[in-house]
């Protein structure tokens, strides 16, 4: 019974609209906030220069927005292997966007990168940048969506 009723979910392609964009997109940067303000925190608490807090943010946003995503397939159903191929699939590009603008907006930020833990500078650049990145990730997500890519790829495994 469970199979035949994740088979016929399987066959539903999600509409490829501005809502299910918006969806994926939120998926999204739930990792890649968790993972950039965690790589942050620590490169800047831990004194570290700009590159390589903005790689430990990179790396962790990419983390956790794999994670996420293998979290939600595995529970589905998906052995590890096949769940990696999926994460990779749906979130490779989505993430790779948002990071790029997301770091983008908080290096031309001036003093951004020189705030520390304690500035408000700190949080509200980093707030802004996310929000921006959002807002320009969600087209990108709209179109793979529409074309069976990225999500919609994870979308047969949402129960």
């Amino acid at each position: 019974m469970q199979h035949q009723a994740h088979a016929e979910h399987a066959h539903h392609q999600p509409d490829g609209s501005w809502a299910t964009a918006v969806r994926a997109t939120l998926h999204c940067l739930t990792g890649c906030a968790i993972g950039e303000v965690l790589g942050m925190v620590i490169g800047t608490a831990l004194g570290w220069g700009n590159t390589p807090t903005l790689i430990l943010a990179i790396v962790l946003a990419f983390f956790f927005g794999y994670a996420l995503t293998l979290r939600g397939v595995m529970k589905a159903g998906l052995g590890l292997r096949a769940a990696l191929k999926v994460a990779l699939a749906a979130d490779t590009l989505s993430i790779a966007v948002m990071e790029l603008v997301d770091n983008g907006v908080i290096v031309l930020w001036p003093g951004a990168m020189d705030a520390e833990l304690a500035d408000p500078l700190f949080w509200g650049a980093l707030a802004i940048a996310l929000a921006v990145a959002f807002v320009l990730t969600t087209p990108v997500n709209k179109w793979m969506i529409g074309r069976g890519k990225g999500h919609a790829v994870v979308h047969q495994y949402h129960h």
